[in-house]
């Protein structure tokens, strides 16, 4: 960026001189009020108010036309003559200020325009149609995208509704948000007129929403800025702390990545390698979060440095010349050329160490990794336009996509059943803190982009929607697995799905669920069925599907058995999984449901004691059935292989299993079963008894309590 951050808490630079890289001076906002005040220049030249960002955009698109630039600017200039900002100078200075920072990013003609019209519709009598009539549809998209909704609509609705609807937009554009992420800049950099309280609760939104949006969108020269004040309006101390760090070492008389800088072009001119070396300055942020994790900062830590190549392969070059030449850390190196992160970013990471202990971290990247790296989604220009013949020839015919990354999918997903705008605000920030994805891959070759931490739970819900509730389980790399289970950046998953339709979730899952779609799908299930104990006419528990086991539910299928109750469902009770030919008896309960007990489960004389009616269950013709059971053992190595193993030689599928922590070296499975006949049960048993290092098994029995 072309123009200095200007800490909004107390007047002055952010950033010291001697950590400026090498730029155009910057522009004085004052001097392009005044100019702008001149009204529009003649129609067959620009007007010298937008010469500055006429120049940055040429530097980039040498060939744009510039025709709609000078339109646009006005346009914006006559409807917002008159207005001025909180920090005195013309209005127009801010849109002007937005347009050149999109510029120096390299941004496309339709974005600029846009730009310089972004506040026009909200603030002035312009109108979305004169938009579209002037500049076109594209144009009126993005200007209604970033209009803010009116709070006399919507109240303090309006900014978590404004949000949801640049999102929205977004999905669709991300120059939408492109725009966005430079207003908030110019806004955050000239904060220092506000009070304080309203510096702080703008700073917090920029945190908690607008950073990690610019994270995603991988434009990291927006987002080390914005950083950087918020830094200093919400944590001033640490912040001057900081600052008083950098320009101590500024002022060192040694530099040693000065030093290792020039290593390292000795080193590749000697191999004959082409390359341009530079040292980057940390940002402030990054400067801090190192002290925090360093202690003792030295000098080598203020910085790394960077070398720019002009090929892929050129990448792999210098890093073999630095780690056969110069000492390589080599825990420190990543390669994000052959894995980029989930936004685009692409560069080699290493380290080297100096004779004196300093360690210098190195990145290597090409000319055009490093502008993606800085400008991210911008740097791509139009992404909706047919690529070029020279784009195709530089990409080999293929072309990043980032209109619909699998994060923003993700988010527009969820965001619809976001029941509230409190619910949307809340979980948009839990879910853009979320820093990291991974990727899964389903049996079929698929794959699925998850939030690094999510479980089978997300997995689910990301494959299945709301049909996971029939979910039972998992297998994770080919082994049963909870849904509990984190996984794992290239993990295979194969979710094991129930067959009954009305199947539910367990509240439980609430606790693995690490995706906002996830969560919402289970909160609102369980907000449409309330559990037992939150109903004024609640059943009995005993009658209610079985608690979870590790973030397992399984719910009782309809049953074999009959009673004399025209119309009314049977279910066996999930606390003591009745079979036949056990003795039953059974309970009505809300709904028309009957469920199934057997004679000496606890949960009938807990019935019986509250005065309920028993109705009396006979078996029926079909001997099919489902059974839990809980296998006790030592602990060994391949136990849960060979009691599976068992269990598959006695023809019986298995709907889910879990397996608790050890404790004192012994082990509790637990599994859920379909037995094709219930005769076969005590064969079965007996063959997982068989299994050496079990020492017991029985059928599961739940403790149930008092309505």
């Amino acid at each position: 960026m072309s123009a200095e951050a200007t800490n909004p808490a107390t007047p002055g630079p952010v950033t010291p001189t001697a950590h400026r890289r090498k730029s155009r001076p910057r522009i004085d906002l004052r001097r392009l009020g005044r100019a702008a005040l001149l009204g529009p220049a003649a129609r067959d030249r620009l007007p010298d108010a937008i010469s500055h960002m006429v120049e940055a955009h040429r530097a980039h698109h040498p060939d744009a036309d510039l025709d709609p630039l000078r339109r646009a600017y006005v346009l914006a200039e006559s409807s917002h003559r008159g207005q001025m900002r909180k920090s005195g100078e013309p209005y127009i200075t801010h849109p002007l200020a937005v347009t050149l920072i999109l510029a120096e990013l390299g941004a496309e003609t339709t974005t600029l325009t846009a730009s310089l019209l972004h506040d026009t519709v909200e603030d002035t009598d312009v109108t979305l149609d004169q938009v579209r009539e002037e500049f076109g549809e594209e144009v009126r998209y993005l200007v209604d995208g970033v209009t803010k909704l009116e709070k006399v609509d919507y109240g303090a609705a309006a900014e978590p509704e404004t949000f949801r609807k640049m999102l929205v937009a977004t999905g669709n554009d991300v120059r939408v948000m492109s725009i966005k992420l430079a207003d908030r800049l110019h806004n955050m950099r000239t904060l220092g007129v506000m009070r304080p309280e309203k510096q702080a609760r703008i700073a917090k939104v920029t945190r908690d929403v607008l950073i990690p949006l610019a994270e995603r969108l991988g434009v990291q020269a927006l987002k080390t800025e914005l950083e950087d004040l918020v830094f200093a309006i919400l944590h001033p101390e640490e912040y001057e702390h900081t600052r008083e760090l950098i320009v101590d070492n500024a002022a060192r008389a040694d530099d040693p990545l000065a030093e290792i800088a020039e290593d390292v072009r000795a080193v590749l001119r000697e191999a004959g390698l082409q390359a341009e070396v530079l040292i980057r300055p940390r940002h402030f942020v990054s400067v801090h979060r190192t002290s925090r994790k360093r202690g003792q900062l030295r000098g080598a830590d203020f910085g790394r440095v960077l070398v720019l190549v002009n090929e892929d392969a050129d990448c792999y070059g210098v890093l073999g010349e630095l780690h056969t030449c110069l000492t390589p850390v080599v825990s420190e190196f990543k390669d994000f050329i052959a894995v980029p992160k989930f936004n685009l970013y692409q560069s080699l990471h290493t380290a080297v160490a100096r004779p004196d202990g300093q360690v210098v971290e190195v990145l290597i990247r090409t000319h055009q990794m490093h502008k993606s790296a800085e400008a991210g989604v911008i740097a791509l220009g139009n992404p909706y336009a047919p690529p070029s013949e020279e784009q195709q020839a530089d990409s080999d015919g293929e072309r990043a996509d980032p209109t619909r990354p699998g994060w923003l999918s993700r988010l527009l997903d969820w965001q619809e059943a976001a029941p509230d705008p409190d619910t949307f605000w809340s979980t948009l920030r839990e879910d853009l803190a979320q820093d990291r994805e991974i990727t899964v891959f389903r049996p079929d070759g698929g794959t699925l982009g998850l939030p690094a931490g999510a479980s089978c739970v997300d997995a689910a819900y990301a494959q299945y929607g709301d049909d996971a509730h029939a979910c039972m389980g998992a297998r994770v790399n080919g082994r049963l697995a909870t849904l509990s289970t984190v996984l794992q950046d290239g993990d295979t998953v194969q979710l094991l799905m129930g067959q009954d339709a009305s199947s539910e979730p367990s509240r439980e899952w609430l606790e693995h669920a690490h995706t906002p779609a996830a969560r919402i799908a289970i909160q609102r299930w369980l907000a449409a069925h309330p559990s037992p104990g939150d109903a004024p006419d609640a059943e009995v528990p005993a009658a209610s599907p079985r608690p979870p086991v590790d973030g397992l539910t399984v719910r009782p299928t309809e049953a074999n058995a009959v009673v004399d109750q025209p119309g009314a469902t049977v279910r066996l009770a999930g606390c003591c999984t009745p079979v036949p030919p056990d003795t039953v008896t059974g309970f009505a309960v809300r709904g028309g449901v009957v469920t199934v007990h057997r004679v000496e489960c606890s949960a009938v004389a807990r019935m019986k004691g509250v005065g309920r009616t028993e109705v009396e269950v006979r078996w029926g013709d079909t001997t099919e059935c489902r059974v839990t059971l809980v296998a006790e053992s030592f602990g060994r190595p391949h136990l849960l292989a060979d009691l599976t193993e068992a269990i598959a030689l006695e023809d019986v599928a298995i709907v889910s299993a879990t397996v608790e922590p050890p404790s004192q070296q012994r082990v509790r499975h637990t599994y859920t079963l379909q037995l094709p006949d219930a005769a076969h049960l005590p064969a079965l048993m007996r063959a997982m008894r068989n299994v050496p290092g079990v020492y017991d098994v029985n059928r599961a029995q739940h403790q149930a309590t008092a309505p």
